[in-house]
């Protein structure tokens, strides 16, 4: 089977690594990938959001699979419009995509169906905002846009001033949420899902801010698994993931592809904060290198809808995922930094017991490796546990530089201290 993956982040580049180990394809496309990518794979030249250039690049290199794990192509109906013409598609249809698109309309679903979801807000403009900020000072509370953009960039403060700050940069775009502050350990669960059932992936938790207290990014780092306890597991799936899954079925929103579900487990319980109808960037880059089954067989049950009865392989090992970043990033990274010369063989991610390198803002331009945008390179440590997987992870941070070049020193700590 031939294979298109659209997409030229981190994230794409992991999901292409895991199409490269199949046994099960003979030709590899992505589109319009990266550096990471055309070591791997061949790399086309199109607007991966465009779908009559996706549809037509399908059409030149006979590609009978289309891969969407990222967020731009799903919003301009590239699903949609591959699907009518016959081509085979992973990615969640226009009709499911306000489940992430619209955030206020997925916390009225989660009130549909008796899903447990932060109290909030949602303000138009600055006024009754700084109002209602004004009636709770002191108190702490998380802005975030009402759509997908700015993705999952989000501040948490108890700061008037700062949460005002951040307002200004998100009412141009569109309304935004303002929720109750939850204290507890972030996870995120990632569901590959078919008409009948689900497959739930290896949990992972991500580090969201540029530093302890810092600006909030797209993610900086990322541990995979999250190590939770079985009666912790069991009341996510009852309280959160049966309930979701009964929802879309119910309101016509079903569909085959990624349900990524972000949650905090409050001493209350776990609470949803968020769903992506995609891949989360970097928990997909922690998640990739642990499974051992064949991406294929996966969407071959995908496919007759029997994920359900597939015993996933994994790695008794855990992953840390470290976001190396741009100087400026996340307000205005710095771009056109030429990076080091980066041993061959490490480009193709083919060597066991080495770090992982999945790249994001990185091309290749008259032989030099070039920055591009704020988030990078991911470097990806395997190990016997957390503790020695940061370790491997910071190990082969060292092979990654450029002028400005920073990362989190802290991604994976608060896991194996005290």
């Amino acid at each position: 089977m031939r294979i298109l993956v659209l997409g030229s982040g981190a994230k794409d580049h992991a999901i292409a690594w895991w199409f490269s180990q199949s046994r099960l394809i003979d030709g590899l496309f992505v589109a319009p990938g990266n550096v990471g990518t055309e070591s791997i794979a061949t790399n086309l030249t199109i607007n991966p959001s465009s779908p009559e250039q996706v549809y037509q690049a399908c059409l030149e290199n006979t590609i009978d699979y289309v891969f969407i794990g990222t967020e731009a192509p799903l919003f301009t109906g590239v699903i949609d419009y591959l699907n009518e013409r016959g081509i085979d598609t992973f990615g969640a249809p226009s009709r499911a995509l306000k489940l992430e698109g619209d955030r206020n309309f997925s916390r009225t679903f989660t009130d549909r169906h008796n899903i447990p979801t932060p109290s909030h807000h949602v303000f138009d403009s600055k006024a009754p905002l700084s109002d209602y900020l004004k009636r709770h000072v002191g108190e702490r509370f998380v802005v975030k846009s009402n759509t997908i953009a700015p993705s999952r960039i989000m501040l948490d403060s108890s700061d008037y001033d700062s949460l005002m700050a951040f307002a200004d940069s998100l009412l141009p775009t569109g309304s935004l949420m303002l929720e109750e502050h939850l204290g507890g350990l972030p996870a995120t669960l990632t569901l590959l899902l078919d008409n009948n059932g689900y497959l739930m992936l290896p949990p992972s938790s991500d580090y969201m801010k540029a530093g302890i207290g810092g600006l909030p990014t797209g993610g900086m780092g990322s541990i995979c698994p999250v190590p939770l306890q079985e009666d912790v597991l069991h009341s996510i799936i009852e309280t959160i993931i049966e309930p979701t899954l009964y929802g879309l079925k119910v309101e016509r929103m079903a569909y085959k592809g990624v349900l990524t579900i972000s949650i905090i487990i409050t001493k209350k319980g776990p609470i949803l904060v968020d769903y992506h109808v995609r891949f989360n960037d970097p928990a997909a880059q922690a998640i990739v290198p642990l499974i051992r089954t064949d991406i294929m067989d996966i969407l071959a049950a995908m496919k007759n809808n029997t994920l359900s009865e597939i015993t996933l392989e994994v790695s008794t090992k855990s992953s840390v995922a470290l976001v190396v970043a741009s100087q400026g990033y996340p307000e205005e990274p710095l771009v056109g930094k030429e990076l080091e010369p980066i041993p061959a063989a490490l480009m193709l991610n083919a060597f066991q017991g080495q770090p992982f390198y999945f790249f994001g803002g990185v091309n290749n331009l008259n032989g030099k490796l070039l920055t591009t945008g704020g988030r990078c390179v991911t470097v990806v440590g395997i190990g016997k546990n957390i503790m020695d997987a940061n370790k491997n992870a910071y190990s082969g941070v060292k092979f990654i530089s450029f002028p400005g070049s920073w990362y989190r020193p802290d991604i994976g700590n608060s896991f194996f201290e005290n």
